[in-house]
């Protein structure tokens, strides 16, 4: 079976569990964040929504450096930030879909600079930087939700707020 058939099934069921924390959003708390030293609601959420557009980038180059520009305007409504969240959910499984097991195999690095900082098998690099990121960050969200008391989905089980449906 060729990768691209293996991680697909996992890919859908994460984004899937990330546009509920999304959807869930109060755009009158895109300012908030639970300590100065991290990221608002909306910047975090913007982040949570561009994530999987990094299938897209390590499928289609070699490298990415940090130290180029990017341009992410945060996102000011829900209905944005969902508008990006699926453009990008749709490009990225379109670009993981596309993948020969050859492809997943060959090495891509992020770097910053001359500094590699990582460098991996294109799989493995979906998995860290694609997948494993945006849960982390969704975690987060999610937590975000919590301490502004809106009730917080199911993702793999029941919530404390809700049954899993």
């Amino acid at each position: 079976m060729p990768i691209a058939d293996l991680l697909l099934p996992e890919f859908d069921q994460e984004m899937a569990n990330t546009r509920k924390v999304l959807e869930r959003l109060p755009e009158d708390k895109f300012g908030w964040k639970p300590h100065p030293k991290s990221f608002t609601m909306g910047a975090l959420a913007t982040h949570v929504a561009t994530v999987p557009y990094w299938a897209v980038v390590i499928m289609e180059k070699d490298f990415f450096d940090l130290a180029e520009p990017v341009e992410n305007p945060e996102a000011k409504t829900t209905a944005e930030l969902l508008e990006r969240f699926d453009k990008y959910t749709a490009c990225a499984r379109a670009a993981i879909a596309g993948a020969a097991d050859e492809r997943m195999h060959e090495t891509w690095s992020l770097r910053s600079g001359e500094k590699v900082v990582l460098a991996m098998p294109r799989i493995g690099v979906l998995r860290t930087l694609v997948m494993n990121h945006g849960i982390h960050h969704r975690a987060q969200l999610a937590m975000y939700l919590r301490l502004n008391d809106v009730p917080v989905p199911p993702l793999y089980g029941p919530s404390a707020d809700e049954q899993a449906v």
